[in-house]
C-alpha cells in the first residue's frame, strides 16, 4: 500500500482511511482467498465533485454508532462491483453467474467491509461502534472527506470511492493525553469507562471493579442434534451430521453455558465473528441452559 501523506490527511481521518482499506483487502481475500493490492488517495473535497465523477455507481450511505449522526458512504463503479462479486462466486464454485448474482455478492463484501472497519473504530475509540440500517442512494453524496481507493481485481484494475462526514472524523481523533489521564483516574474511582451504563451505587463498589476483569469463555453454537450410540460409532472423515437449525436461522452466543445472544456470522479481519441481533430476555435464558 502507498505511503499516505499524514500531513494532508490528518491522524484520524488518515485511520479511517487505513480502516477502511484493511478491512476492503481481508473482506475480498476472504470472499476469493486471494489478497489483492491496494492503493488509496485523498481526493479533494469540491462540492458536488462526486457527482460529477461518480454518475452511475453503486452508492451504498452507512449510519455509525461511533458518534451522533456520523456516517460513510462507499461507492463503486459497475465494473468494480460486478468483477468483485463474479471473482467471489467463482471462488465458491459457481459457474453460471448473472448480473444481479455479482450484485448480491458485492453486498455481502461491502457489508463484511463495513462490519470489519467498525471493529477498528471500536478498538480505537474504545466504544462499542456497529453498523446501523443504510440503503442505496442516487445521487452521489457529498462527504467531508473521501479518498480514491485503487484495487486490482483479476487483471484488471478497478476504482472505488469511500467518504465520511465530519462527525465521524471528529470521533476517530485522538483524545489529548490530558484528557486520556483524566479519563484514566476517574475509571479508577469508579466512574463507568464508556459503554457501561452503572447505577451510582454500583459505581463504587470495589467488589464489581474486580468482577469486570473476570475472563468468561464464550462459544458459539450452530446448531444441536441427538444420535443413537451406533450412528456415532459410524462417524468417519466426511460424514455429515445434520443439525436442528436452517441455515437462515441465528446463531447462538453462550457465556457459562447459557445462551445469552443470538446473531449472525461474519467475517472480521480474516476470522469469523458473530454481529449481535438479539439479546436474550432472563426468562428466556433460564429456558436455553446447555
Amino acid at each position: 500500500m502507498a505511503e499516505p501523506d499524514w500531513k494532508t490527511v490528518g491522524e484520524g481521518r488518515g485511520f479511517i482511511a487505513e480502516a477502511f482499506a484493511g478491512a476492503f483487502g481481508q473482506s475480498i481475500e476472504a470472499m476469493t482467498s486471494e489478497r489483492p493490492e491496494i492503493e488509496w488517495s485523498v481526493l479533494s473535497a469540491g462540492p458536488g465533485s462526486l457527482a460529477a465523477e461518480t454518475d452511475g455507481w453503486l452508492w451504498w450511505e452507512q449510519p455509525l454508532t461511533a458518534a451522533p449522526g456520523s456516517k460513510c458512504w462507499l461507492g463503486a463503479a459497475e465494473s468494480t462491483w460486478s468483477e468483485a462479486g463474479r471473482l467471489a462466486l467463482v471462488a465458491a464454485g459457481l459457474d453460471d453467474i448473472t448480473a444481479e448474482d455479482c450484485r448480491g455478492t458485492w453486498m455481502e463484501i461491502q457489508g463484511q467491509t463495513l462490519s470489519s472497519m467498525s471493529q477498528s473504530l471500536t478498538r480505537r475509540i474504545r466504544k462499542e461502534v456497529n453498523c446501523e440500517k443504510g440503503c442505496e442512494i442516487d445521487p452521489p453524496p457529498n462527504p467531508d472527506w473521501s479518498i480514491e481507493v485503487r484495487v486490482k481485481l483479476g487483471d484488471a484494475p478497478q476504482r472505488l470511492v469511500f467518504g465520511w462526514n465530519e462527525e465521524l472524523r471528529l470521533a476517530a481523533e485522538p483524545a489529548s493525553e490530558p484528557a486520556k489521564q483524566t479519563s484514566a483516574v476517574e475509571t479508577k474511582a469508579g466512574t463507568a469507562a464508556p459503554g457501561r451504563a452503572l447505577s451510582p451505587a454500583v459505581e463504587n463498589s470495589r467488589t464489581l471493579e474486580l468482577l469486570l476483569e473476570v475472563e468468561l469463555p464464550v462459544s458459539i453454537s450452530f446448531g444441536r442434534t441427538q444420535l443413537p450410540l451406533r450412528d456415532v460409532l459410524k462417524l468417519n472423515s466426511g460424514s455429515i451430521v445434520e443439525l436442528n437449525r436452517a441455515i437462515s436461522e441465528p446463531v447462538d452466543l453462550i457465556v457459562n453455558n447459557c445462551v445469552i445472544a443470538r446473531g449472525e456470522v461474519v467475517v472480521v479481519e480474516g476470522n469469523y465473528g458473530v454481529r449481535i441481533k438479539q439479546i436474550i430476555s432472563k426468562e428466556e435464558r433460564l429456558r436455553t441452559l446447555y
